[in-house]
């Protein structure tokens, strides 16, 4: 039996555009799951170049891997400075969920 050669998925050969930026970020949002997230985050960061976001959110090469790495817990201006330093900006539109309204 002869081993097939697979090469691992890595999700940041494929954001080579704004627009699937936004999507492949959107989808992760969508899940409500912080680790999730930050891996998309740590996706785009790599397809735009570790070293040129780390310098332009003000982190060091390491600070922002630590920052991104699965289970870490960092605080929001941190990722607001990470999204800044991307170019991504967040939105809030009403959720898919029927709110009652008191009058």
């Amino acid at each position: 039996m002869s081993k097939v050669n697979v090469s691992r998925f890595d999700a940041a050969e494929y954001l080579d555009s704004e627009a699937a930026i936004a999507a492949y970020l959107n989808a992760a949002l969508e899940e409500n799951d912080p680790d999730l997230l930050l891996a998309a985050i740590a996706d785009v960061a790599k397809a735009r170049g570790i070293s040129k976001v780390a310098a332009d959110a003000g982190l060091g090469r390491e600070s922002l891997y630590k920052t991104l790495a699965p289970g870490s817990k960092p605080r929001l201006d941190t990722v607001f400075k990470l999204l800044q330093a991307l170019g991504i900006r967040l939105n809030a539109v009403p959720g898919s969920a029927a709110h009652s309204s008191h009058s």
